[in-house]
């Protein structure tokens, strides 16, 4: 009898958690996996007694669905997703939804969007945020793709989400085709400097001033209770904590300093440089993780390659204040960076992204979930159109009241050869946004000297070229195309 509300394919963790949130919150879901016995373990393990049905196969599942049928799918990104939107297709009605709720990269959705209502079906490719514990407890979601879909699943996504103190579903519906995942990338890409930045934090009190993960764990439990209040921050105090059960040792020590990454992080870096948007933290973060995986050449270069001695021999405490300091002040423009890239990306795809409501959606729920991403939401409840966090006066005071410190936590890593990439960058993000002038004139001079590819004149209307007979022979031809 088709009578359940939603169905879902896919039951590995994160699809298993997301079913019982659903069915918590009362909805009734049917189940599919390819491989059948998962769907036995489930309806006879954690499902057990729920209002979840086991499904076998597509026709079976499809069946049990009320319309318009919802079907969400939470398998790997790529093929296996196109796989079953084919295997299913042919078993829908008109109106029937089909959701994608993996990490789907935004261009395969946009055009997934397109081919399903082609179908006269909908789509919606939806961003996930939140990991195991999100997916059972509330996750942040961002849905976008056929805005037709979006009254049919907006009070399962908004039943089932995180919700901030007031109430309020950490899930709005965020712009059409590819516009949720586009958003969900930027989370990732945020996330990828987030860690870096923290990570900085962890190496410079461990270099620098000697202590051990345990010494280190009230500092970012004292951080977590002020402006700094974060989910990353808080997981940070809890690794700091834990020793290994075999070794005894902190468990930090016993893990290697090799880091993975699934794409997302490079994904936004390489639409930042498409849209050719300054968002160097983001893309330095992803370079920390591509230089942490040469670990073998690392330990060979270590015994070649010498440095300055990387002790501090300061205020200890002060220095540590300095480093809260530096890691605010990076923290809010590697976000500042997030939003100029989804700015250009509403510019570039059409959408009609609400700024305000994204900086709500990551207020719970995700992996950089912080206190002052209500802050965030003001200054674009303010703002509309504000052009860059850094021109929120809110913004603009802890920048002018934290660099100073920020500063100097970078000149000394510097000076004891600590390497800091993600603070860096975002120094040197600040400090360019605030330059009247930068050194591209050179660069425009160099190149119409040695490719003709004009420049424009301090001293003539914007938008008129000209170009200079650099050597006396190159005549005055130009280039026929002109790239900032």
């Amino acid at each position: 009898m088709s009578d359940y509300d939603f169905g879902l394919i896919g039951l590995a963790v994160m699809g298993e958690n997301l079913v019982l949130n659903i069915e918590r919150n009362g909805f009734s879901v049917a189940v599919y996996n390819r491989t059948t016995s998962k769907v036995d373990d489930f309806i006879n393990g954690r499902a057990n007694g729920k209002n979840i049905k086991g499904c076998y196969s597509i026709e079976e599942l499809v069946a049990n669905l009320k319309r318009p049928r919802k079907i969400m799918l939470l398998v790997k990104a790529g093929k296996p997703v196109d796989d079953f939107i084919g295997l299913i297709v042919p078993h829908l009605e008109q109106g029937d939804i089909i959701i994608d709720g993996g990490n789907s990269h935004f261009p395969d959705t946009i055009r997934r969007t397109k081919h399903v209502e082609e179908k006269g079906l909908l789509y919606i490719g939806t961003g996930v945020s939140g990991g195991e514990e999100g997916a059972l407890m509330g996750p942040s979601i961002m849905p976008g793709g056929s805005e037709k879909a979006w009254p049919e699943v907006k009070p399962i996504f908004q039943a089932i989400a995180a919700k901030v103190a007031d109430g309020s579903p950490c899930c709005e519906w965020v712009g059409s085709d590819g516009a949720g995942h586009f958003v969900k990338m930027v989370h990732n890409g945020i996330e990828y400097g987030d860690m870096q930045m923290i990570s900085e934090s962890y190496l410079l009190m461990r270099l620098a001033l000697g202590m051990t993960p345990e010494e280190m764990a009230p500092i970012f439990s004292e951080w977590n209770d002020g402006e700094l209040d974060s989910y990353l921050i808080e997981i940070t105090r809890d690794i700091m904590k834990k020793r290994d059960d075999e070794t005894g040792k902190p468990m930090l020590d016993v893990i290697l300093d090799k880091a993975g990454q699934k794409g997302t992080g490079r994904w936004t870096s390489l639409e930042a440089l498409n849209l050719g948007i300054a968002a160097q933290t983001i893309v330095e973060a992803v370079f920390a993780r591509a230089m942490s995986a040469i670990k073998e050449e690392r330990v060979h270069a270590s015994k070649q390659l010498k440095g300055p001695d990387k002790q501090f021999d300061g205020d200890k405490k002060e220095f540590i204040e300095m480093i809260r300091r530096a890691l605010y002040a990076s923290k809010i423009c590697s976000y500042a960076q997030g939003y100029q890239l989804l700015r250009a990306a509403a510019e570039e795809y059409n959408w009609d992204l609400k700024y305000g409501e994204i900086a709500l959606m990551w207020r719970g729920g995700c992996i950089i979930r912080a206190h002052f991403l209500g802050d965030i939401k003001k200054a674009f409840d303010q703002k509309p159109d504000l052009s860059n966090l850094l021109l929120n006066d809110y913004f603009k005071s802890i920048i002018e009241r934290n660099q100073d410190a920020w500063r100097k936590v970078i000149a000394k890593a510097v000076e004891l050869g600590i390497p800091v990439p993600a603070f860096s960058s975002a120094l040197a993000y600040y400090d360019g946004y605030r330059s009247e002038v930068l050194p591209a004139n050179l660069i425009q001079a160099q190149r119409d000297y040695f490719g003709a590819h004009t420049y424009e004149r301090v001293d003539k209307p914007r938008g008129e070229w000209y170009h200079t007979n650099w050597t006396g022979r190159g005549g005055e031809t130009a280039s026929s195309t002109y790239n900032a």
